[in-house]
C-alpha cells in the first residue's frame, strides 16, 4: 500500500513514525528516507535516534531549508540520490515498509519527476515483495494522491509556534 500524509498541519512525520513503530511491532523490516531536512544528528532528532535503536535503516537526503543560499542545488542532488536509494531498497525485497519523509517537496520543487514516481509505484503495485510506502510532506501533487491507497490531509487549526511565538522544542518538534 501507499499511504500519504499531506497538508499544512503538524503531525505528518509523527504519523509516519507511528506507522513505522506499528510495522516494527509486527517484526517488519523498516527503512526511513528523510528528504530536505539535515542529518538527524545535527537536528538532535528524537524520532531518528529511537528508530535507529529499534533497527530502522535511516538515511537523510537533505541539506536543510531550501531558501538558505546554496541549499537548493545541494537538496536537488541529495533528493536524486535519495530517490535512487529508495528504489534500490524497494526493489531489494529487504524491507516491508519504507518511509519517504518530506518527499513531496522534491516533487513540487522539480528535483524528482512526479510521473517517474507514480510510474514506479504503478509498476510494482501488484508485486507481493514490494514494501508498503509511507510518504509525507505538504502540497502533495494530485498525481501522487491519485496513486496512493490512502491520503490524509493534515490541516492546521492552531499552532503554538505561529500563534504564540514559541520556538521549536525537543519532544514536540524534533
Amino acid at each position: 500500500m501507499v499511504l500519504l500524509y499531506t497538508g499544512d498541519g503538524k503531525g505528518k512525520t509523527s504519523a509516519a513514525v507511528g506507522q513505522a513503530v506499528r510495522a516494527l511491532g509486527h517484526e517488519a523490516k523498516v527503512a526511513f528516507a528523510q528528504f530536505i531536512k539535515q542529518e538527524p544528528d545535527l537536528l538532535n532528532s528524537g524520532e531518528a535516534r529511537i528508530l535507529k535503536e529499534l533497527g530502522v535503516e535511516w538515511k537523510s537526503f537533505g541539506a536543510g531549508f531550501t531558501w538558505i543560499e546554496g541549499n537548493d542545488e545541494k537538496n536537488r542532488t541529495l533528493a536524486s540520490e535519495g530517490w535512487k536509494a529508495v528504489k534500490r531498497w524497494a526493489s531489494s525485497g529487504a524491507y516491508d515498509l519504507i518511509v519517504l519523509d518530506e518527499f513531496t517537496y522534491p516533487l513540487t520543487l522539480g528535483y524528482i519527476d512526479v510521473e517517474e514516481v507514480v510510474s514506479f509505484i504503478a509498476e510494482h503495485e501488484h508485486d507481493e515483495k514490494f514494501p508498503h510506502l509511507v510518504i509525507t510532506g505538504r502540497g502533495a501533487p494530485e498525481a501522487l494522491i491519485a496513486a496512493s491507497d490512502m491520503a490524509s490531509d493534515v490541516c492546521e487549526v492552531k499552532h503554538h509556534m505561529a500563534n504564540n511565538g514559541v520556538e521549536a522544542r525537543p519532544m514536540i518538534e524534533f
